[in-house]
């Protein structure tokens, strides 16, 4: 395990991630009752949203934990096709106003300025191959061919 190994892209997706699990416990929408959370207006997209975070908090687990790059690059690719649906959805919840809410509130913002950050992190995540970040696999050598040209036993 060694934070070493996050690069921008998984920072800026945490950055989301956090942004969109703040955002959860903000207001998103006001009416002329009151303020509407996220789990009041309870939908799809914010199901949406949790899986975006959800993905984006594995690919930075994933590059922490493993020693290969074969999981990271994966959660990277899922962080991103999450990172999409959950901006979509974002701008969804940001364009439809239930209980006849009047305004936006801070936690709408939020989730989507989250989502836009997972998106972006998880792309840059994907682009950035550095693979000095990882020691390399070295099999063990070979050992020297026999004098009289014969395989040896262990080949």
């Amino acid at each position: 395990m060694s934070l070493k190994r996050l690069r921008p892209g998984e920072l800026i997706a945490l950055a989301g991630a956090v942004c969109v699990i703040v955002s959860l416990t903000q207001p998103w929408y006001e009416n002329s009752f009151a303020q509407l959370s996220a789990w009041e207006t309870f939908g799809p997209a914010v199901v949406l949203l949790i899986a975006a975070a959800a993905a984006a908090l594995m690919l930075v687990v994933a590059s922490i934990t493993e020693r290969s790059t074969a999981l990271p690059v994966a959660a990277g690719v899922w962080s991103t096709l999450f990172g999409i649906i959950a901006v979509i959805a974002a701008i969804v919840r940001v364009l439809e106003r239930p209980d006849h809410a009047d305004h936006l509130c801070r936690g709408a913002w939020l989730a989507l300025a989250g989502a836009i950050l997972i998106l972006v992190g998880s792309w840059w995540s994907m682009r950035d191959e550095r693979p000095s970040l990882y020691t390399p696999a070295e099999p063990p050598p070979l050992p020297p061919p026999s004098p009289n040209g014969a395989p040896h036993a262990g080949v």
